[in-house]
């Protein structure tokens, strides 16, 4: 299978640390989505990364990704099979996607908007996206999954997301969320992984 993504790419983290987690290896391609002539627009119509390259039709975006590397390890590595615990997971890996979004949003913003383009209470409004999702994380740190690993889309989500805090915006959630903070330590200690892919 053939990952396409970009090193800093916290989506791509995900399904790099998902498929370690379930077994899998992944040759990684590099996607340029800001070049028209990657065929990542061709993989994905969105031209938005990850996608995974397998023996079928490229499977995208990472929940998707997720959901198919979990599948093809047999179920329940990554994902709770069923009921309340799927649900939740589900739940939980879709706050830290939201808050990746909002946080990439505001690296887009600066990156390729000129200053005098750009609109302050746009960029307000997904750092308050960021922020309500760190309070309710800190609030409620992911817990341990109910899967054969004892780790689930959840968990590895919001670790995605807190590495890309600290790779974009030099981990100042930190000095606010120290439950968060020791939740993320644990995690990296649990799971290899998130070290080993580090932008």
């Amino acid at each position: 299978m053939i990952l396409r993504s970009s090193k800093p790419s916290p989506f791509g983290r995900k399904v790099k640390i998902g498929a370690v987690l379930c077994g899998i290896h992944l040759d990684i391609e590099w996607a340029d989505t800001t070049d028209p002539t990657d065929s990542v627009r061709q993989q994905n119509p969105l031209g938005k990364i990850p996608v995974l390259l397998s023996d079928g039709a490229p499977v995208y975006d990472s929940p998707v990704i997720l959901e198919y590397l979990d599948m093809q390890a047999g179920g329940g590595i990554i994902l709770p099979a069923a009921g309340p615990a799927r649900i939740a997971a589900l739940i939980g890996q879709a706050l830290a996607d939201g808050l990746m979004d909002a946080a990439l949003l505001q690296v887009y913003e600066v990156r390729y908007r000129p200053e005098a383009q750009r609109t302050p209470a746009w960029v307000d409004n997904q750092a308050g996206k960021v922020a309500r999702a760190l309070k309710s994380l800190e609030a409620n740190p992911p817990a341990k999954g109910a899967t054969a690993t004892g780790i689930d889309v959840a968990e590895i989500a919001t670790a995605c997301a807190l590495g890309y805090l600290d790779l974009r915006f030099d981990g100042s959630w930190r000095a606010d969320h120290p439950a968060l903070v020791d939740w993320l330590d644990a995690f990296a200690e649990r799971v290899p992984a998130f070290e080993a892919t580090r932008a």
